[in-house]
């Protein structure tokens, strides 16, 4: 599903380069449910910005469901973001004055899916993560664990191929945060490729493998024994 090649990435700091990403190479089947890990500065904000096409890499190669993701402009980026990837953000990124089932169907608004077939798919996503009454109401009258449940619904929405989650559970306390990840692990289990950014250990640990960033080079990729979030929900 992913293959990173020698990644490499800089940025010009004033009169310097700052070396982020020092020839990550990185394979990721589908189907997998893989955490990246690392304090800040150790690059995995970098890695998960190029993973979605956010940013660009300086050498290397990066292959996405057997597609080089190379050269792209801002138009082409956003055309492969829409027919690959599927993004949640800790922040949720939930537009506010829209209701859950609008902010559902926004991805297929941009795929040229008719309304009423949006419509339709977006309320089918919002049932399968337990939210159908709550379909009319907007962002400001969700919890933070709805909202993030608004955010993976929409996220699912495009069919993407790979879920990349950036802190999911970040803004959430920790028996919501184990619900997500209950949901996270059986959107997996039905064979979604997912990518968990997180510096939470329990999170990790509901992965199936722990990759491990420090100073922009992977220092750990471990496949885990996967704590079940279901039995703390």
């Amino acid at each position: 599903m992913i293959q990173l090649k020698d990644l490499h990435k800089s940025y010009q700091m004033g009169n310097s380069s700052l070396h982020v990403l020092k020839g990550i190479n990185l394979d990721i089947k589908e189907g997998e449910l893989v955490a990246i890990m690392g304090s800040s500065g150790s690059g995995k904000s970098t890695l998960l910005n190029i993973i979605g096409m956010l940013d660009l890499l300086d050498e290397g190669s990066y292959e996405l469901d057997k597609v080089l993701i190379k050269d792209l402009d801002e138009t082409k980026a956003a055309q492969y973001r829409n027919r690959f990837l599927g993004f949640i953000f800790q922040s949720f990124n939930l537009i506010n004055y829209k209701t859950a089932l609008e902010n559902v169907s926004l991805p297929l608004y941009y795929q040229g899916v008719s309304r009423k077939e949006r419509q339709l798919k977006a309320m089918d996503y919002l049932t399968s993560v337990g939210l159908a009454d709550w379909a009319t109401h907007l962002p400001s009258e969700l919890s933070g664990g709805q909202k993030q449940r608004v955010a993976i619904a929409r996220a699912m929405a495009s069919e993407p191929k790979l879920l990349l989650a950036d802190e999911p559970t970040g803004a959430l306390d920790t028996k919501t945060s184990y619900e997500v990840m209950d949901l996270i692990q059986k959107i997996n289990n039905q064979g979604k490729t997912i990518l968990v950014v997180t510096h939470e250990e329990d999170i990790a640990e509901m992965c199936k493998r722990i990759v491990k960033l420090k100073d922009g080079v992977i220092v750990e990729d471990k496949k885990v024994k996967q704590v079940l979030a279901a039995q703390y929900v």
